[in-house]
């Protein structure tokens, strides 16, 4: 067993004692679990590195994590599942996606179970720290790994850091949103090299190595530091910079992915008095959204869904927002798990893809389809990740001109018109996390009810037999998937509406000979051919006809898209935001749709008034939940929601007439 020892530290009532409907009361247990994992074991050998960790006396690699489990304070009163939750960037995003609790998560503060779904339906919601690199905050869920080493030495080697700006500063972190960064082995370091490119289909200019140094400013003076760039004359906003430059020390990162596999192993199978819930798990789900979405892709890509004692780990694993990217460092030697930074994340198919360019024939899941070992598994994307170039990957060959269908054991959902995170009301124009404003105001659509409903129908494929709805996704052979120039044609007619003018695509990149091993030695890559890129296909007000269509789109009140451009005042206005997407409002009358000179008709024009358009959502929704895409519970909030918008929407519209 990899888990030696679960140390519980604290065990609290969750949300001051509060019952969930028949399961009652739920505990909230915290603690550090410690590993011992054997490097040489088959599955094993997959974690870059792991042969050259320090090991202990018995000869295996320790590390430990942090562990939060929320269980049922009795055991038998519980649905006998366990939901393992990925961390994003070391935080907690389960009870925001399942529970509704309003974002950002305080990850010190108290724990929030919102309005109770996972409790009231008997989940044990387990978290582990896989991240090494996260910020030094409280609460924040993190890993400690041991650095490989070569004849007791250290490793020293390159890697790119990369940023991209959106307001005009001196100085930069070298890592992605604070974390921890790689710091330059020497100060003056000669070799390192400082790359600017327009954007990412641009070649890059190398800027003169005199013109910039590791430093940071303190009281307006430079101060060395190998942690931090600095550039004289300014980073731009909008214009993306890579430093490529020389470190020592390389925590094998990728025993993140053996945690995950191993604490959930540890819950579901062993009887050992340290483990919380011995004898209570029958089944095991993993959810993933993001980057813990592509942490999982690459999971199952590496064949991890087996144990040392070869036993199945996840019955069911829901993979969110990943698209077809398995990227983010998380299995490579100087690794940001962070960085969304440009990979080769092929193969992108679930079995037997040929890439036409390299020859290469590969699959996400062929390690696991050796073994017995593939789970239940549930790709789901919202339009950003379509934007973004790479979610059409995952149901498209390689050449752009046939469908994939999803094996038996999976499912493809795209949620039509939504952005990567669940949209929110009121309107706004400026993506709360990171200040950055967009062109128009940010997609408003929430789509977390379909996720509830999702976990609701693996569940009972899993444990009752019950096939899931049917996948709805774009499709080449129907024309609902499409190539981005032909959305184009639709939406700019709508006044004030741009279109980017590089839309984003996945490229081909050569890392170097030791890539498949987790090591890259050309930085920058050497790029090669662009894959083939559709999106999904718009109606005449510009919303999406394929994927799962929620009563914002099929009864809507404005256009939603998956994409948004950047507003002049962070930079490069031509190109997209970062994973936001639009809601553009219908004009409220004729009248303002002839003085806007708008083609989409007016919502006077489409519903009598309130009531006939909540009629409409109602009839909609009703539609959505008879198919098993959402949740009875759930027809109240999205009417509520939906008189919401109706009362905000109209007067943004009035207010802008």
């Amino acid at each position: 067993m990899a888990v030696v020892r679960l140390e519980i530290k604290t065990r609290q009532p969750l949300a001051d004692g509060r019952k969930f409907d028949h399961v009652g009361c739920y505990e909230q247990l915290d603690g550090t679990a410690h590993f011992a994992v054997d490097p040489a074991h088959r599955l094993n050998c997959a974690v870059t590195d792991i042969d050259l960790a320090e090991r202990g006396r018995d000869g295996l690699v320790h590390f430990t994590a942090d562990v939060r489990i929320l269980a049922p304070a009795d055991q038998a009163r519980g649905n006998h599942r366990l939901l393992f939750d990925v961390p994003n960037r070391g935080n907690r995003l389960a009870l925001a996606t399942f529970n509704g609790v309003p974002r950002p998560i305080n990850p010190a503060g108290p724990t929030d179970a919102g309005n109770g779904f996972l409790m009231r339906h008997g989940y044990t919601v387990v978290w582990c720290g896989w991240q090494h690199d996260v910020p030094e905050a409280d609460g924040l869920m993190r890993i400690k790994v041991p650095e490989a080493q070569i004849d007791g030495r250290p490793v020293s080697g390159r890697l790119l850091v990369g940023f991209q700006p959106s307001k005009p500063s001196q100085v930069q972190l070298l890592s992605d949103r604070g974390h921890r960064p790689y710091p330059s082995d020497d100060l003056d370091n000669p070799n390192a090299v400082l790359l600017v490119r327009d954007g990412e289909e641009a070649r890059p200019r190398t800027i003169p190595r005199e013109s910039w140094s590791f430093a940071r400013l303190e009281a307006r003076r430079i101060v060395p530091d190998p942690n931090h760039v600095y550039l004289a004359t300014g980073f731009e906003p909008g214009r993306i910079y890579e430093v490529i430059y020389t470190t020592t020390g390389a925590p094998v990162i990728g025993l993140g992915l053996l945690a995950a596999r191993d604490i959930v192993s540890f819950l579901r199978h062993s009887n050992g008095a340290d483990n919380p819930c011995a004898g209570d798990i029958q089944h095991a789900y993993a959810f993933g959204a993001s980057q813990s979405g592509r942490f999982l892709r690459q999971l199952l890509y590496l064949g991890l869904n087996e144990d040392e004692a070869e036993r199945t780990v996840f019955d069911g694993v829901l993979v969110h927002i990943a698209g077809g990217k398995r990227g983010g460092d998380f299995n490579m030697r100087f690794g940001q798990p962070s960085a969304s930074l440009p990979s080769d994340p092929f193969p992108f198919n679930e079995m037997g893809a040929t890439d036409p360019v390299s020859g290469r024939s590969d699959g996400l899941l062929e390690r696991l389809a050796v073994r017995h070992r593939v789970p239940k598994i549930f790709f789901t994307n919202t339009s950003c990740e379509y934007w973004r170039g790479d979610a059409s990957l995952i149901h498209t060959d390689a050449t752009g001109t046939r469908d994939i269908e999803p094996i038996a054991s999976s499912r493809f959902y795209h949620f039509a018109g939504t952005q990567h995170s669940a949209g929110t009301l009121p309107l706004t124009d400026t993506n709360p996390q990171n200040g950055e404003r967009g062109q128009q105001a940010l997609n408003s659509v929430d789509y977390n009810p379909l996720l509830r409903a999702l976990l609701v129908q693996m569940d009972r494929w899993i444990s009752q037999g019950e096939e899931p709805p049917a996948s709805r996704y774009p499709r080449l052979a129907d024309g609902s998937a499409v190539a981005p120039e032909t959305v184009k044609a639709i939406v700019t007619t709508i006044p004030g509406v741009g279109f980017p003018a590089h839309p984003p695509r996945v490229t081909r990149l050569d890392f170097g000979r030791e890539a498949a091993n987790g090591i890259a030695t050309t930085l920058p890559p050497r790029e090669g051919e662009a894959y083939p890129h559709f999106v999904p296909s718009v109606d005449p007000d510009g919303n999406e006809l394929s994927g799962i269509r929620l009563p914002d789109v099929t009864v809507p009140l404005a256009t939603y898209t998956g994409w948004n451009l950047r507003h002049p005042q962070i930079g490069a206005p031509e190109r997209l935001m970062s994973l936001i997407g639009s809601t553009i409002p219908f004009p409220a009358t004729e009248g303002q749709r002839a003085a806007r000179d708008d083609p989409r008709r007016s919502i006077a024009a489409r519903y009598p008034g309130k009531a006939a358009y909540l009629d409409e959502v109602s009839h909609a929704a009703q539609s959505l939940i008879d198919a098993g895409y959402l949740l009875p519970e759930d027809l109240e909030r999205i009417l509520a929601q939906s008189a919401r918008r109706w009362d905000l929407l109209a007067s943004v519209t009035e207010s802008a007439a």
